[in-house]
């Protein structure tokens, strides 16, 4: 069974609904015991990084989340859930992350050309710089759904896909056993289950 962490942000029922879709067992919860058993973790987010990980470590599940990566269960993180994996952000401020990853969580604005939207919204093409098995469906120029104003950087030793938004933009990461996407995968369509279904089969 996949856990789906409920901390009181995240677009969580479509994306069990996107599991459901590929035949895979989710749970949405906040119970850090269902999470404890889980065979995999998904953490999920919308919003700002400071109220997300006030809220997360507020309901405790911080601590379960990184229980679960030290354990070497398979941990995803999905767009603001992504960039909590990281040491810290400075959105609105500066704010701790879970440090599973490194790198830090920067603004857009300022980093990229003039004249191009922020958020970035809307489908861009995925760029491999290494093979993962996360990506291992995903073809050059497979398109996924972006909704964000923040990025990560400073994460070489992560990077396994970026986009081109008038820069290099981190588009997933991942070291050993956690794994992100700052897209959604759950609103990118053939491509975007091909991605949660190798998740789902992946093995560490």
């Amino acid at each position: 069974m996949i856990a789906i962490v409920d901390y009181g942000v995240g677009n969580l029922f479509s994306l069990r609904s996107s599991l459901q879709a590929i035949g895979q067992p989710a749970e949405v919860t906040g119970d850090s015991a269902v999470i404890r058993a889980a065979e995999k973790v998904i953490l999920p987010g919308v919003g700002a990084f400071g109220d997300a990980a006030d809220k997360l470590r507020a309901s405790g599940l911080d601590r379960v989340v990184c229980e679960a990566a030290a354990e070497g269960k398979p941990l995803l993180g999905i767009c603001l859930g992504m960039q909590l994996l990281f040491e810290k952000s400075s959105e609105f401020g500066e704010h701790e992350g879970l440090g599973l990853l490194r790198g830090n969580i920067v603004p857009m604005q300022g980093t990229i050309p003039a004249g191009l939207k922020i958020p970035q919204m809307g489908w861009n093409a995925l760029i491999k710089k290494r093979e993962h098995p996360l990506l291992r469906e995903v073809q050059e120029g497979d398109c996924v759904y972006f909704v964000h104003s923040f990025y990560a950087t400073d994460c070489e030793d992560s990077v396994v896909a970026v986009c081109d938004y008038g820069r290099e933009i981190t588009a997933a990461a991942a070291k050993d056993n956690v794994m992100g996407c700052q897209f959604h995968p759950e609103k990118s369509g053939p491509v975007g289950l091909s991605i949660l279904k190798a998740f789902c089969e992946v093995s560490l």
